[in-house]
C-alpha cells in the first residue's frame, strides 16, 4: 500500500514536470511569434524587383531659343580689338586701367554687360567697350557655311581674267585651330553689332531651307591695297580689263575700294546663298546646334568676286551710304531670283546692298560707329571649349 502511494506521488510529480516543460515550450516557441488568426492564411507579398539606376538622357540647350540671336553663347568666343582699347578692372568711369589692347589683338569673351565685354586678355581679366570689338562668326553662328577663299586661294578675277599676285594666292592666313570645336576653322571677324544682323539674316534663310555662304568679312588694309595695285596695273595693260572696271557710270572704286573699305571697318560681308540638302544635330558642351553637312550653292548673277560690270545689279550708281536709296531703284531685269532672295534675307535683317556687287552687304549703322583702320592681320583664334555640366542620375 505504501509503495503504491509512493508510485502515485512520483507519477503526479512527473506529470507536473512534463506539464511545466510543455508550457514553457509553447510560450517560447509559439506564443512569442505572435501569430494572429488574420495572418495565418495570408499569402506572402511578392518581392519588389530591383530597378536599374540609369542616367537620364542628357537634355541639351538650344541657345538660339534663349538668345533669339546667336546659335551658341558668346561666352568663350573669340573677340578682337578693332582699335587700341583700354582694359579696365570695372565698369564705372573711375575704374583702373589694367592694360592697353592694341588694334587687332585677340581675347576670350567671358560675358556681356550692356555695351561691355568681360574678357580674358593675356591672362588679365577686365572690361572693354564692345562697340569697337569684332567677334568671330563661326564661334556663335556654326550653321553658316564659311568659304573664305582669300584665305585659301583667292578667286578674285576681273572680266574673267586672273589678277596677277591675287588670283589663286593666299592673301592672309585665316584658317586656324579653333579650340571651341577642336578642329580647324576659318576666322571670320565682324563688328559685334553687325554679327547680330548676320545672325538674323541666317535665320530668315534657314526658315526657307537655305543658308548663307560667307566668302569674306574682315579684310586687312594691306590686302586691299595689294588688290588695288595689281588690278590697276592689269587695267593699264589690258583694254578688256579697263573697260570692265571703267565703263560709265562705273569706275574701279565700285569694284575694289581704293581707300578704306567697309571690310576693314568690320562692317561688310561678301555672301552667297545655298540650298540645304542635309543637316546634323551636333552638341557642344551643354548646347545643341544645327550643322549643315551638305548643301548646294545656287547659280548666282555672276561668279563670286568677279570684279567688273558683270556683277552690277542696278542700272546706275546707288548711294552706298544711304540705307534707303536702294529701295527706290529697280534691279536690272536679268537679275536672277536667287540674288533677289539673298538680298531679301539681308535687307530684312537691316543690311544694305551694294549696286555694283550682288554679294556685298554693308551694316551702315556699324559704319557710323566703327573707328577701325584695318591696319592689322587676324590669324589666331582665342575661343575656349564650352563647358559641359555634370549629368544627374535618378
Amino acid at each position: 500500500m505504501l509503495n503504491t502511494r509512493k508510485i502515485l506521488i512520483a507519477l503526479e510529480f512527473l506529470f507536473l514536470v512534463i506539464s511545466i516543460f510543455v508550457g514553457v515550450y509553447v510560450f517560447r516557441y509559439r506564443g512569442s511569434t505572435n501569430i494572429s488568426n488574420t495572418n495565418i492564411n495570408k499569402e506572402p507579398e511578392p518581392s519588389k524587383p530591383v530597378e536599374e539606376i540609369t542616367p537620364k538622357p542628357k537634355e541639351y540647350i538650344n541657345y538660339l531659343e534663349e538668345s533669339k540671336i546667336f546659335e551658341l553663347p558668346i561666352e568663350g568666343a573669340s573677340g578682337y580689338a578693332a582699335i587700341d582699347m583700354e582694359l579696365k578692372d570695372g565698369l564705372d568711369s573711375n575704374s583702373k586701367v589694367i592694360d592697353t589692347i592694341k588694334a587687332g589683338s585677340g581675347f576670350t569673351i567671358l560675358s556681356e554687360d550692356n555695351e561691355y565685354f568681360k574678357i580674358n586678355y593675356n591672362e588679365k581679366i577686365g572690361y572693354v567697350d564692345n562697340t569697337n570689338c569684332f567677334i568671330n562668326l563661326p564661334d556663335v553662328l556654326p550653321s553658316i557655311i564659311y568659304n573664305i577663299t582669300n584665305a585659301k586661294g583667292s578667286i578674285m578675277v576681273s572680266s574673267s581674267e586672273n589678277i596677277p599676285n591675287v588670283t589663286g594666292e593666299v592673301l592672309y592666313n585665316a584658317y586656324q585651330d579653333n579650340p571651341r570645336y577642336g578642329t580647324k576653322e576659318y576666322i571670320v571677324p565682324v563688328l559685334y553689332s553687325m554679327a547680330k544682323k548676320i545672325a538674323l539674316a541666317q535665320q530668315y534663310a534657314i526658315e526657307e531651307n537655305n543658308t548663307l555662304i560667307i566668302y569674306e568679312a574682315y579684310r586687312p588694309y594691306e590686302v586691299q591695297r595689294k588688290i588695288v595695285k595689281n588690278l590697276s596695273e592689269l587695267a593699264l595693260q589690258n583694254p578688256v580689263i579697263n573697260e570692265g572696271i571703267n565703263t560709265a557710270p562705273w569706275s574701279m572704286v565700285w569694284f575694289i575700294s581704293t581707300g578704306l573699305s567697309n571690310h576693314q571697318r568690320g562692317c561688310a560681308i561678301d555672301v552667297s546663298l545655298g540650298k540645304i540638302i542635309e543637316t546634323e544635330e551636333k552638341h557642344l558642351g551643354d548646347y545643341v546646334y544645327k550643322d549643315i553637312t551638305e548643301y548646294e550653292e545656287y547659280t548666282m548673277f555672276s561668279k563670286m568676286h568677279e570684279l567688273s560690270i558683270a556683277s552690277v545689279i542696278y542700272p546706275y550708281q546707288v548711294d552706298s551710304k544711304s540705307k534707303e536709296a536702294w529701295k527706290n531703284v529697280k534691279l536690272l531685269d536679268n537679275v536672277n531670283p536667287e540674288v533677289k532672295t539673298l538680298q531679301g534675307y539681308c535687307t530684312k535683317a537691316d543690311l544694305t546692298p551694294l549696286a555694283s556687287e550682288w554679294w556685298h552687304f554693308n551694316d551702315l549703322d556699324s559704319v557710323n560707329t566703327s573707328k577701325s583702320k584695318g591696319n592689322f592681320v587676324i590669324e589666331k583664334n582665342y575661343s575656349i571649349p564650352l563647358k559641359e555640366s555634370e549629368q544627374k542620375v535618378d
